[in-house]
């Protein structure tokens, strides 16, 4: 795995992994249910991630979209790529929704709402959250075969 994906816990908050991508659960929650969506190769462009990585995309964001309706509920989700300080391929993938979730004992509030997510006002959490979080979403996570 790259050093982006190592940066935001790999591998403990990993939900779930694909042949090109890898989500995982982001440590700073902007909105309940925030997660990294990160290609495994090395690129640092989005452009250059092989063709077989673009295709296998659609399956990836599908898998998140169905898990964090059912989880969170969400009415919006934004797919951020902010590769600022983190170089490779990344999304940070924030649902959306007005007021307040709860996920096992974890609430957090969409502070942006309705307009862009406030990246400042994350919500950092302590490992046992992250294992809950993780916990929670691998087990509502669509299987694959």
């Amino acid at each position: 795995m790259n050093e982006t994906i190592r940066k935001f816990g790999y591998p403990r908050t990993e939900i779930a992994s694909y042949e090109h991508w890898v989500v995982l659960l982001r440590p700073a929650q902007v909105t309940l249910g925030s997660l990294i969506l990160a290609a495994k190769s090395e690129a640092t462009a989005f452009p250059d991630l092989p063709p077989a990585a673009s295709a296998e995309l659609a399956q990836v964001t599908r898998d998140i979209e169905s898990t964090l309706r059912t989880v969170v509920d969400y009415e919006k989700i934004n797919y951020l790529m902010l590769m600022m300080v983190d170089p490779h391929v990344h999304f940070h993938v924030f649902p959306r929704y007005a007021g307040e979730r709860e996920i096992r004992g974890v609430n957090v509030a969409d502070t942006g709402w309705p307009k862009t997510p406030d990246l400042g006002s994350a919500h950092a959490l302590d490992e046992a959250q992250i294992h809950r979080l993780v916990d929670c979403l691998k087990e509502t996570w669509p299987a694959r075969g």
